[in-house]
């Protein structure tokens, strides 16, 4: 609910923009961008709805673009969070546009500021929500404090919001840094600390940041203290092999003067008794005269990263991966990093031994029930390794019939049977060519085509289908199925030696009625139905105990279409029981799920189709309804099974008053 009326927000924003009643703290700002959302960009004051969210794929691809900005944030939203999630503030890293790309926030206040669409994949820009935090900063490229009432549309008004902007070498904006909380003190005087753990927080970013650009220059690390210059250097400049000064952070171009423009590191630092780079070599803290001020810098110099000899390119990259903070090697590793950090001990085991095993030319055999995500882990075991970038096939051997199983892997020449193109074409093994081949169900594969299959995983060649020469393929291989291959081995229905080539790591997958993180995958899945659904909506904490409770026999693919089917039919803020379909409805909760039926054969119908309705019972009813939930029409609706429109449709038709307009 908004922290105001809307008729006073309303009020009180145009009274401000019109000069008819005194303007918010930080007015020139705030009232500016006030007249923005309301003359240009037609924004409406007093709505309620909360910002636009990005589907599942729309943001993958928005971070895909922004990963290095994410590898180099990931320990700062972490560390900040930690200082300030005692107050209830949860932190958001946006892009240069305004979409939420990453975020920290305590679990059990998950759903209170999902709820306020603080979420990721949210959108904040002030041509869509008006002032707000990210937007004000977006724009003015400047950091704020937009506390409470400051915000220009009324769906915001309990928010209070630092935000504070991320700097790329070159001087363009990349991101915003915002902490934001549900609740806080009305005075604004008490969000100063937070403020300043923002901006402070944000230039740490763009630090990490301009290292992370940087890597091929020269860097120098200064600070007027020697004693700080190895923990915490304030001054940042790149240089080139030649000197000439390639970029700078904020805090250099602010204390040391003419850094803006083209210059060379000895126009800046009298180096008449020393060379910068025999510094770099002795990894040596030295005190530097800045020639515009006589001031001394202390600094170190390091050397480019990739300019290691091969020599010592081993030793380099070994202590660059131990420098790695967890949260930037869950990055990189992409959703094999998650399922290394899962609850369940068995899948943080499979995650971790394919980890090790990835890129070394072993074949791993995913074995597990259907639906339980074999496919998936195998994406994550591709991605994570050194041929993400390569093409990833996947095959269902069980879905192709077994007269054209074979053109299908292995390929065919121009005018091989009756119906072929007249070009040939490529077989899925040689689409996978560099990469890897995922072969689905491969229990499924008939007995002759397993043959094949083994002499290409042995000789590393393909033979397609009336061709005359092999095709020289280089791929790595998994494969997965819900079969026992051991037991099909003894039945002969499997060749021994294929089993024995593809099992070079076996990773048994359970089912999701057995995972210790089911409560975690019923989140993670829910977010990205969520998200595909394009608004905020948050799981109501009853439906989540049930989901977990349940038996899943189709595992999370079954979960999967429970709940998207539950987000496409939601008519609220909350996904509750009475959206999921009633034949799982009715094994979750039994009596709800009656209730729940009804009201869907009903739907289609006036409350009185039959003569044995009896308006009076039904005022009754409502009326009821109505005065035990204090007439609040949702909690009523739901009371009565209906929905919210349906409720107000018989209040006007039976002429209920409430109490308050009698």
């Amino acid at each position: 609910m908004p922290y105001v009326s809307q008729t006073q927000h309303i009020d009180r924003i145009r009274g401000a923009i019109e000069g008819r009643l005194p303007a918010p703290a930080d007015s020139a700002r705030l009232v500016s961008s006030w007249q923005r959302s309301f003359e240009q960009y037609r924004l409406d004051p007093g709505a309620v709805i909360g910002p636009r969210v990005l589907t599942s794929a729309e943001l993958r691809e928005v971070q895909g673009k922004e990963e290095a900005f994410l590898r180099a944030s990931g320990q700062c939203l972490t560390r900040l969070h930690d200082m300030i999630r005692v107050a209830d503030y949860c932190v958001m890293l946006t892009d240069a546009h305004g979409v939420t790309i990453d975020y920290r926030i305590d679990r059990e206040r998950r759903s209170d500021f999902k709820h306020a669409g603080l979420y990721i994949g949210s959108c904040w820009s002030e041509r869509e929500e008006g002032t707000c935090g990210v937007a004000n900063v977006l724009t003015d490229l400047a950091p704020i404090t937009v506390h409470k009432t400051d915000h220009f549309r009324a769906a915001f008004t309990t928010l209070t919001c630092s935000a504070a902007p991320i700097f790329a070498p070159t001087g363009e904006m990349i991101g915003v840094l915002d902490a934001s909380a549900v609740q806080s003190p009305d005075n604004r005087d008490s969000q100063r600390l937070v403020f300043q753990l923002v901006r402070q927080s944000a230039g740490l970013i763009e630090d990490g940041y301009f290292l992370n650009q940087t890597t091929q220059h020269w860097n120098l690390f200064g600070h007027s203290s020697r004693n700080f210059v190895e923990a915490q250097p304030e001054v940042l400049i790149a240089f080139d092999e030649c000197g000439n000064l390639v970029a700078a952070n904020r805090k250099a171009r602010e204390c040391i003067p003419g850094l803006n423009g083209p210059r060379h590191i000895d126009d800046v630092f009298d180096t008449s008794d020393v060379h910068l780079h025999d510094i770099a070599r002795t990894d040596a803290i030295v005190g530097l005269r800045l020639r515009a001020t006589g001031a001394t810098l202390y600094a170190r110099i390091r050397a480019p990263l990739k300019r290691t000899s091969r020599s010592t390119a081993g030793v380099t990259d070994s202590i660059a991966r131990a420098q790695q903070t967890d949260s930037q090697r869950t990055l990189q590793l992409g959703a094999l990093g998650r399922f290394l950090h899962s609850a369940d001990k068995r899948i943080a085991h499979n995650a971790a031994v394919a980890l090790r095993i990835v890129g070394k030319r072993l074949p791993i055999l995913i074995l597990g029930e259907t639906g339980v995500g074999k496919e998936v882990f195998a994406h994550a075991v591709h991605d994570a390794g050194a041929r993400r970038t390569r093409p990833f096939i996947a095959v269902n051997c069980g879905a192709i019939p077994e007269s054209l199983i074979e053109s299908e892997l292995f390929g065919y020449a121009p005018g091989a049977f009756t119906g072929a193109r007249s070009r040939g074409a490529r077989g899925k093994i040689a689409q996978a060519h560099t990469g890897t081949l995922f072969l689905d169900e491969i229990g499924d594969m008939p007995l002759n085509l397993q043959t094949r299959l083994l002499r290409v995983l042995a000789e590393g060649e393909v033979m397609p289908l009336g061709g005359d020469a092999p095709v020289r393929v280089d791929i790595d291989v998994i494969c997965a199925t819900h079969r026992d291959l051991a037991q099909m081995v003894a039945e002969s229905s499997f060749r021994e030696d294929l089993y024995y080539r593809l099992s070079g790591a076996s990773l048994p997958m359970p089912p999701l009625r057995e995972r210790a993180d089911i409560r975690d995958v019923i989140e993670a899945v829910f977010d990205e139905e969520a998200q595909m659904a394009g608004h905020v909506l948050t799981l109501d904490t009853r439906l989540a105990e049930r989901l977990a409770a349940f038996s899943w026999p189709g595992n999370i693919r079954q979960l999967r279409n429970v709940l998207r089917y539950a987000c496409a039919i939601c008519d609220s803020a909350r996904v509750e029981l009475r959206h999921v379909a009633p034949d799982i409805a009715a094994v979750l909760e039994p009596e709800a799920a009656n209730q729940r039926t009804l009201m869907h054969a009903n739907a289609h119908a006036t409350p009185y189709d039959t003569p044995h309705d009896d308006p009076s019972d039904e005022r009754a009813r409502i009326v009821e309804a109505l005065t035990r939930h204090q007439w609040r029409p949702n909690a009523a609706a739901r009371a009565l099974g209906i929905s919210r429109a349906t409720l107000y449709r018989r209040i006007a038709k039976l002429g209920i008053v409430g109490p308050h307009r009698s």
